[in-house]
């Protein structure tokens, strides 16, 4: 198996933290700025929200999924990503979770939607953030120890 030093972890983590912030900022701000959907085509998509409990009142337009987008992906990537530059004890442990969390999202989205290859594709992103994040804690715990 392939040793990754901590630094490398660290980076690595830091890139999935960024890379999946930054797209669940872009996609909450077009979810948020255009609630309808008809600018990004994402009109077909509201059928499958509409059919959720309070749908009457969350899911008439992609506003509340967008402002949940936000918070769900966005800000808890952007908390985790400033943990990690400030080598915070809890950098490692929040990347791991973030992974989870996009995880737990995407199966929603799975629950929702038909499969598609944009959430498998993140799907698999956040599984591989939640292991980077776990073997970063790992080592950064191990690297602690000595």
């Amino acid at each position: 198996m392939i040793q990754l030093t901590l630094k490398r972890l660290r980076k690595i983590q830091l890139f999935w933290g960024l890379f999946i912030g930054i797209g669940a900022y872009f996609g909450a701000s077009m979810m948020i700025f255009e609630p309808t959907g008809t600018t990004f085509r994402m009109v077909e998509l509201l059928p499958g929200l509409q059919k959720l409990p309070f749908a009457e009142i969350l899911f008439q337009n992609f506003l509340f999924p967008g402002i949940s987008l936000l918070i769900v992906n966005g800000l808890t990537n952007t908390l985790s990503v400033f943990l990690i530059f400030q080598n915070n004890k809890y950098g490692a442990l929040s990347g791991m979770i973030c992974g989870i969390i996009l995880m737990l999202w995407i199966s929603i989205q799975f629950y929702i939607f038909p499969m598609n290859f944009m959430s498998t594709l993140y799907f698999v992103f956040g599984i591989l953030q939640a292991v980077n994040g776990w073997i970063y804690l790992k080592q950064s715990r191990l690297a602690g120890e000595q």
